[in-house]
């Protein structure tokens, strides 16, 4: 392809700017090129949440927003994750202390299905009963909180770091804790898949029932 045939193909291309939630107060996340508004359509765009709130402190905040519309000039989009990054979480690692990890699949209240992570780092070596008794209180706790708030709700509970402090003053009475993160939480399923997949389930229960 010749530099002019380049060069007017990028001309065609119609730039978006991307706007993150209502949530996140439609901040503006950047900007997108595109031959035809539909190519815009599920794209993700990632960035931190420092940048979103110009503190440098939340850098180690990653966010991931998925495109679900489109306007004239502009593309709206939904929360996907929110993920702490690694070397964070690795420089909460202390040798001689524990980390304790629970990977949970819950629902809001609002139907949605999502992916936690929550994390909790110990001041010294807890035994495996210890470890055990945090793992069932964060377990806990995030799923009465997922089945109390909207998928919105637990989302900004999460990103200003409600929900690990309320798991912090809990869990702590179990053994000492130096540190409570969510480490991860990601969207697995919108409400209308969710119901789908149920009734798909139902639907094959009920097939093996014999006549």
């Amino acid at each position: 392809m010749s530099e002019r045939s380049v060069s007017r193909q990028q001309q065609t291309k119609r730039w978006y700017t991307v706007f993150a939630p209502e949530s996140f107060d439609r901040a503006e996340l950047g900007e997108t090129p595109a031959d035809e508004p539909n190519a815009v359509l599920d794209r993700t765009i990632e960035t931190t949440l420092g940048e979103l709130t110009d503190d440098a402190g939340a850098n180690n905040v990653k966010l991931t927003f998925r495109i679900t519309d489109i306007g004239s000039d502009a593309a709206y989009t939904e929360f996907e994750k929110h993920e702490l990054t690694r070397d964070y979480l690795g420089s909460l690692v202390r040798r001689g202390a524990s980390k304790v990890e629970a990977y949970l699949t819950v629902r809001t209240s609002d139907d949605y299905r999502v992916r936690i992570q929550p994390v909790a780092f110990t001041t010294k070596k807890a035994d495996d009963s210890q470890e055990k008794a945090i793992r069932k209180e964060m377990t806990e706790l995030v799923e009465e909180a997922a089945s109390e708030r909207t998928f919105e709700e637990l989302t900004d509970s999460v990103t200003q770091g409600r929900l690990s402090s309320a798991i912090y003053g809990e869990a702590r009475t179990i053994y000492p804790l130096r540190r409570v993160e969510i480490g991860k939480l990601a969207l697995d399923a919108h409400p209308d898949e969710v119901a789908e997949e149920e009734a798909t389930a139902v639907d094959v229960d009920e097939s093996d029932v014999e006549v």
